[in-house]
């Protein structure tokens, strides 16, 4: 019997309790939502809510049009709630791919971006029209 099985009967044998459901976390998490406008010239794509490899697919299309089709893509940011490497991966492939300015990345963001190191790569701006300017 694998250690995993043999602990986990034992923890529930003596207190009848149930194990843990698995991945409680990741469904806890809100949805993602995105709305998109143009402004002085550039694209903007506006985030809001938790990005991982299960939500990313609307925002990585949008930013995959956008950058083909746009001098500048802003990315507001204000409203990521989670961010994971596939976010992270997502946004390092699109400022590869064209000029792209984050706007106020949230706290959660910020904390990736910082840990990993590409907080120096990424250009942040303040705001949609400080971002559209530069």
């Amino acid at each position: 019997m694998p250690w995993d099985e043999a602990g986990m009967t034992a923890l529930t044998r003596d207190t009848g309790a149930k194990p843990w459901p698995q991945q409680a976390s990741a469904q806890a998490r809100p949805g993602a939502a995105l709305s998109q406008y143009e402004r002085r010239g550039a694209w903007v794509v506006v985030a809001r809510g938790a990005y991982d490899m299960d939500s990313i697919a609307p925002l990585a299309e949008a930013l995959d049009a956008a950058v083909g089709t746009y001098p500048k893509v802003i990315l507001d940011a204000s409203g990521i709630t989670f961010a994971d490497s596939t976010l992270l991966n997502l946004l390092i492939l699109t400022h590869q791919a064209g000029t792209l300015r984050i706007v106020a990345p949230s706290l959660p963001l910020q904390r990736i971006c910082e840990i990993t190191g590409v907080d120096s790569i990424l250009e942040t701006r303040d705001s949609v029209d400080d971002a559209a300017v530069s």
